[in-house]
């Protein structure tokens, strides 16, 4: 299973491995070597189909699920901070893609401050492109993610700063909550 990202902003796209999907709000230890934990709000979708080179009038057939949440990276070297363990907060139980239809508001809030809120009306056609885009590169299999970084990343705490606990509401849901330990 990959988590296939399209970084804010970029045409390009990666894949982060599997142990980086955390769903069940487990708190995130930092490890030594990381000072800085940034992230970015996402919205994502399961692939339910394999595939390649998947044309915009069948992309719809190949996602059954999606959902909204965070993508943490440790300090700013993406070659390997994309990578840590529990890093890809991708939440379960996820909502059908009807869902991404009207005005739904996704928020981060972190010591009751709101640190990104927007509505996602556009997720859909956003996640629609970036899975046109990504089967060009990379073949889809059943069970993999795709997500779509909705914003620049930034800092979420810092080791000097102490703890942070992000949460996520979604729908009025509360997605999920957790802290960042160093």
């Amino acid at each position: 299973m990959n988590i296939i990202v399209k970084p804010y902003g970029s045409d390009m796209c990666y894949c982060r491995p599997d142990t980086t999907w955390e769903r069940e709000n487990r708190d995130f230890y930092s490890p030594e070597c990381v000072n800085e934990v940034m992230w970015t709000p996402v919205v994502f979708a399961r692939i339910c189909k394999a595939g390649k080179c998947v044309g915009s009038k069948f992309v719809q057939r190949y996602y059954d699920a999606v959902g909204c949440g965070i993508l943490m990276y440790g300090n700013k070297d993406l070659a390997y901070c994309s990578c840590i363990d529990h890093t890809s907060i991708l939440p379960s139980p996820m909502y059908n893609p009807v869902v991404l239809e009207g005005e739904k508001i996704f928020q981060v809030e972190t010591s009751d401050a709101c640190i990104y809120a927007s509505d996602i009306s556009e997720a859909k056609n956003l996640l629609d492109k970036a899975i046109c885009k990504a089967s060009r590169l990379i073949s889809l299999r059943i069970g993999d993610y795709v997500a779509v970084e909705l914003a620049q990343i930034a800092t979420l705490a810092r080791r000097e700063d102490g703890d942070a606990s992000p949460k996520g509401i979604f729908c009025e849901n509360e997605i999920f909550n957790f802290k960042v330990i160093f």
